[in-house]
């Protein structure tokens, strides 16, 4: 969850998902350390991070969990994803199985998740374009069924890395809404979320 305390200061946990090798680590590492590793070692079990945002008249303090992608560690994510304000699913462009493992990680939110997680599907690796396999149709497409915000992303070229503060705007305006009672949780989720779905040029 999101915790808004005095002065608009917010923390909120922030959890990445998806296949090995589809650059959970490097979209971290980009982000919080503007740095890219051309060669990054898989985590093991999950690895913690903390970013400090300005946004508009708030402070967010992240707590940024990247998991393991490897299937042996699929039963420790639920300790990293519960709890947690925002999510980021994470597909490799250049793998249509790096895409099918994203869609069954968000059917597992949808079933296990927090139903006020506010959930992004990435599709990373977005300068290897002549090796692409999975069209950014498909992505978008599964995104707008889905109620997830979309970006495509490149840690190697820093493509779309605000995928992290635009994530935590959303989390921001859904407490507003939340506390001030204005939406239910489901309208809120296909209002806000289906709004801000985003298709990169």
């Amino acid at each position: 969850m999101a915790a808004i305390g005095n002065n608009n200061n917010i923390n909120a946990k922030l959890v990445l998902l998806g296949d090995m090798g589809a650059g959970k680590s490097s979209l971290v590492l980009r982000f919080v350390k503007g740095q890219f590793l051309e060669f990054q070692e898989s985590t093991i079990g999950a690895a913690f991070f903390s970013q400090t945002l300005a946004l508009n008249d708030a402070t967010v303090k992240l707590e940024i969990w990247d998991t393991a992608g490897q299937e042996r560690y699929h039963s420790l994510a639920p300790m990293y994803y519960r709890g947690a304000a925002a999510a980021v699913i994470v597909y490799d462009i250049t793998s249509m199985e790096s895409f099918e493992r994203a869609r069954k990680w968000v059917q597992e939110l949808q079933k296990q998740g927090n139903s006020n997680m506010v959930t992004a599907l990435a599709g990373n690796k977005a300068d290897l374009e002549d090796k692409r396999k999975v069209t950014a149709e498909e992505g978008r497409t599964y995104a707008e069924e889905n109620g997830l915000f979309f970006m495509e992303t490149s840690a190697k070229t820093a493509i779309n890395q605000d995928i992290y503060p635009v994530l935590c705007q959303l989390r921001i305006q859904q407490e507003w809404f939340l506390q001030t009672d204005l939406l239910s949780d489901r309208r809120l989720h296909h209002a806000v979320l289906r709004y801000t779905v985003w298709m990169p040029n």
